[in-house]
C-alpha cells in the first residue's frame, strides 16, 4: 500500500516539476495572445486606411480588413504554440495544417465555395451594392455582399440571402446598370381608327409625360392585329430604379387613355361572336321532311357577347 502511495506521490511530484518548467512558457504565450489582440486591431486599421484609398468596393475593403485580422491571429497562435512546445517545428505545424485544411475541404466544402465564389464576385464586380438585379426567381436591391451570401432587399420589403455560388454561376440582370431603361407598353385601338392618328397622339402623348427622359426619343411601333384591336407599342425610356419605373408608368397609361378618349378612339376589349345554325338540315339521323310547314329556316343567329 506504501508503494502505491509513493507512486502516486512521486507522479505528481513529476507533473508540478513539469508544470513548473513550463509556466513561463504559458506565461510567455499568453502575453503573446495578448499582443496578438492588440496587434490584430492595429492591423485592421491600418488596413482599413489602405483598402479606403486603394479599394473602391466597400465589401472588397471588408474583405481585406478581416484577411488582415485573421492572418495576424494566426501568426500570433503559431508563435504561442512554439513557445509553449519548444519541440515543435515549423514543419510539423505546416503539415498539421496541411492534412487538417483537407478534412476541413471535404467537410465544408459548400461554405468554402460559396466563400470563394464571394471573393471573386467582389473581384470581378459584376454588380455594384444599392444595384437592382435579378438571380433566378429573385429580385431586388443589393444591399451587401458578404463572403458566403449576398443580400437582397426586395420590393415588399423582405430580405433574401442567396447563396455566392449561386450568384456566381446564374445569369443576373442587373437593371440599374446602366442609368436608363426601356419599358414598352402596349396599346389596342379600335379598328376603325385612323392609325396615322393614333400613332401622332401617342407620341405627342408619351413625350409629355413626366419622367420619359429627353435624351432619348419615344418610338410608337404597330406589332400586329390583334382579336379586337390594332396593336401598338410604345416604347420610352426612363431612369432605371424600379421606383421611377412604376410612377412613369402609371402617368403614362393614365395620360394615353385620357388622349384616347378626347380623340373618340376606342381601347376595344375581347369581344367573342357565336353564331348558331338550324342543325335539322345538317342532320343525317332526322328524317327529310317535306312539310313547308314544319320546315325551319336555314339563316343563322348571330349574337355577340363581349
Amino acid at each position: 500500500m506504501s508503494r502505491i502511495i509513493d507512486t502516486i506521490v512521486n507522479s505528481l511530484q513529476d507533473l508540478l516539476g513539469s508544470a513548473i518548467k513550463v509556466f513561463p512558457a504559458i506565461i510567455a504565450a499568453l502575453i503573446i495572445i495578448m499582443l496578438t489582440r492588440y496587434g490584430a486591431e492595429f492591423t485592421r486599421k491600418i488596413a482599413e486606411k489602405i483598402g479606403n484609398k486603394a479599394l473602391q468596393s466597400k465589401s472588397l475593403q471588408l474583405l481585406f480588413c478581416k484577411t488582415v485580422s485573421v492572418t495576424t491571429w494566426i501568426i500570433g497562435v503559431v508563435l504561442a504554440c512554439v513557445v509553449v512546445f519548444p519541440g515543435l517545428r515549423l514543419g510539423d505545424i505546416i503539415a498539421t495544417l496541411g492534412l487538417g485544411s483537407v478534412a476541413v475541404g471535404f467537410a465544408f466544402q459548400d461554405i468554402f465555395k460559396n466563400f470563394l465564389s464571394g471573393i471573386l464576385i467582389l473581384i470581378q464586380r459584376p454588380f455594384r451594392l444599392d444595384d437592382q438585379i435579378i438571380v433566378g426567381d429573385h429580385e431586388g436591391t443589393v444591399e451587401r455582399i458578404d463572403l458566403r451570401v449576398t443580400k437582397l432587399c426586395t420590393y415588399e420589403g423582405e430580405r433574401i440571402l442567396i447563396p455566392n455560388s449561386d450568384v456566381f454561376t446564374s445569369a443576373v440582370r442587373v437593371r440599374t446598370a446602366y442609368n436608363q431603361r426601356r419599358t414598352d407598353l402596349a396599346v389596342g385601338v379600335d379598328y376603325n381608327t385612323s392609325l396615322p392618328k393614333a400613332k401622332s397622339i401617342l407620341q405627342k402623348t408619351i413625350e409629355g409625360v413626366e419622367g420619359v427622359s429627353d435624351d432619348k426619343s419615344p418610338e410608337i411601333d404597330l406589332v400586329g392585329f390583334g382579336d379586337s384591336s390594332i396593336d401598338f407599342i410604345v416604347r420610352y425610356w426612363t431612369n432605371s430604379r424600379q421606383l421611377q419605373v412604376r410612377q412613369v408608368q402609371t402617368r403614362a397609361i393614365m395620360g394615353i387613355k385620357e388622349a384616347l378618349d378626347a380623340a373618340n378612339i376606342g381601347i376595344p376589349y375581347p369581344i367573342r361572336t357565336l353564331y348558331y345554325y338550324n342543325q335539322d338540315k345538317y342532320s343525317d339521323n332526322l328524317p327529310d321532311n317535306n312539310n313547308s310547314n314544319e320546315k325551319k329556316s336555314d339563316r343563322p343567329y348571330i349574337s355577340s357577347i363581349e
